[in-house]
């Protein structure tokens, strides 16, 4: 009898590995964007973190909101609310045995979306630019959801 290949040898497994660890790490460096921004605008949240500030008055001035800080803050959200499905779809979807040009297609153009939409989403471009960059990543989570639900229901 064959024997039937572990997950980890799986070049899908690999290949997908590698890509959510790169958007995964795309999503943890937008943190350090935003303390860029923050500390370049000299904009800050809360009242401790004005401490470079000379007087009440400048401490105050810097309690304020920028919308270049907060163009980063939602590109961030927008990544925790895109990337996180993937990577857990994803990882199902490597469950299922897809085929590996397949899955690099899902990979690469969820990576791809995601790198573009947040170029489009910080510089800022025009949409619908952002719009379909988002749209597409999207199209590819659930082209991978479909299959992991369509070969499931197979069991049901």
């Amino acid at each position: 009898m064959a024997e039937t290949p572990s997950l980890i040898d799986s070049e899908v497994f690999l290949a997908f590995s590698t890509y959510a660890t790169v958007v995964v790490l795309k999503m943890m460096l937008m943190s350090p964007m935003t303390a860029y921004f923050r500390f370049t605008r000299k904009c800050f949240a809360n009242m401790e973190d004005t401490g470079m500030a000379k007087t009440p008055e400048d401490k105050k001035r810097m309690l304020r909101v920028d919308p270049d800080v907060e163009r980063v803050r939602r590109c961030h959200q927008n990544d925790l609310e895109n990337i996180i499905p993937f990577v857990v779809i994803g990882l199902l979807y490597t469950l299922t045995g897809p085929d590996l040009s397949t899955a690099l297609l899902h990979f690469r153009v969820f990576v791809g979306s995601r790198l573009f939409h947040t170029v489009a989403y910080v510089l800022p471009l025009p949409q619908p630019s952002r719009g379909l960059a988002w749209m597409v990543g999207m199209g590819a989570t659930f082209s991978m959801a479909y299959r992991v639900l369509i070969l499931g229901t197979l069991y049901l």
